[in-house]
């Protein structure tokens, strides 16, 4: 189904994607939860957007896998914030896992570009 979204509305993450955003956030260093949700909104200009509960649940995950780690402190606002800060570990699975999307987004431009429809045969030989 086509997307008939205005084009101001956030489109909706693919599975697996969160996780995968969240640690390239943390890239930058220290991070509390909100300041994750407006990089990535910033970095996409809007496209994407993270919701609080899939967010918080991505940073848990995150946290017990040993790819972040977080400490209380304060924020700008001077309101107590926990901060994530990515591990040697969680910096791994960032490249592991950046190289992967990487093939699968190349892989699905492959398919969606119209200039290779005459090159491939979708069934050579049938």
């Amino acid at each position: 189904m086509p997307d008939v979204s205005p084009p101001d509305v956030p489109l909706e993450l693919l599975p697996g994607t969160v996780d995968l955003l969240v640690l390239r956030a943390l890239v930058w260093g220290p991070l509390h939860g909100f300041a994750v949700a407006c990089w990535v909104r910033r970095r996409t200009d809007g496209v994407l957007a993270l919701e609080d509960a899939p967010l918080y649940k991505a940073l848990h995950r995150l946290e017990r896998r040993g790819d972040v780690v977080a400490e209380w402190g304060l924020s700008e606002h001077k309101r107590r914030a926990r901060y994530y800060q990515l591990t040697p570990a969680g910096r791994a699975r960032l490249g592991a896992e950046a190289s992967a999307w990487r093939r699968y987004a190349a892989a699905v431009s492959r398919v969606l570009d119209p200039a290779l429809d005459a090159a491939l045969d979708p069934a050579p030989g049938v």
